[in-house]
């Protein structure tokens, strides 16, 4: 490969606690209900517009829900967020042997630049493809057409690299290589049901692709 488009959260940043925190304390403090992990978790990957979209009741409900948890997400960022072991290794070497990179999220800019900083790696993925940079999030191929794009890659020569069915989607849609990551929140079965290319145990094996 050539050209590697990574995936933030459960891929590159172990986040999953912090997210899932972060949409309980939004459903509290708005409905007074509590959802299960896994009702969360079946979101993993899309925008969080769409997560919360399931539970508001109104669009200006929801307006309201995406600046609480946006608030509380980021207030607690670096607090809770770390770096998976061996991946910024991982992804420092790629760029040092001079393949392309890029950061292909369902996040906003912001949280995405938060993440980008608290890995170390701003030099290294410098090509973001974030949430407010598209139309149409992941699972549609757009946000992986686009990293492509900016890198001057073609598809053949790529692979998405993500923890979650929505980026093996995605990445199909487009015509890339997928891989789908061993250490994120979901089980090998349930990933292996959406068909990746690679299924990767750790993230030294992402530079034998």
């Amino acid at each position: 490969m050539k050209a590697y488009l990574f995936d933030l959260d459960g891929t590159l940043l172990d986040s999953i606690d912090l997210i899932l925190t972060s949409f309980h304390h939004t459903s509290r403090a708005h409905l007074g209900l509590e959802h299960s992990n896994a009702f969360w978790l079946e979101g993993i990957g899309t925008t969080l517009r769409t997560q919360l979209s399931r539970i508001a009741r109104s669009e200006e409900e929801l307006e309201a829900m995406l600046d609480t948890y946006r608030r509380f997400n980021l207030d607690q960022h670096d607090a809770m967020a770390k770096p998976f072991a061996g991946v910024v290794d991982v992804v420092k070497q790629l760029h040092r042997d001079g393949a392309k990179l890029a950061l292909v999220t369902s996040k906003l800019s912001d949280g995405a630049n938060r993440g980008v900083r608290l890995l170390g790696l701003d030099d290294e993925l410098s090509v973001r493809v974030c949430a407010d940079d598209v139309v149409n999030g992941k699972p549609h191929p757009e946000p992986v057409l686009k990293a492509l794009a900016a890198l001057d890659a073609p598809a053949e020569s790529a692979v998405f690299i993500g923890d979650s069915e929505h980026d093996i989607e995605a990445g199909q849609a487009a015509g890339v290589a997928t891989a789908a990551v061993g250490w994120g929140p979901f089980s090998r079965e349930e990933l292996e049901a959406a068909g990746p290319t690679y299924w990767l145990d750790t993230p030294q094996e992402i530079a034998k692709l």
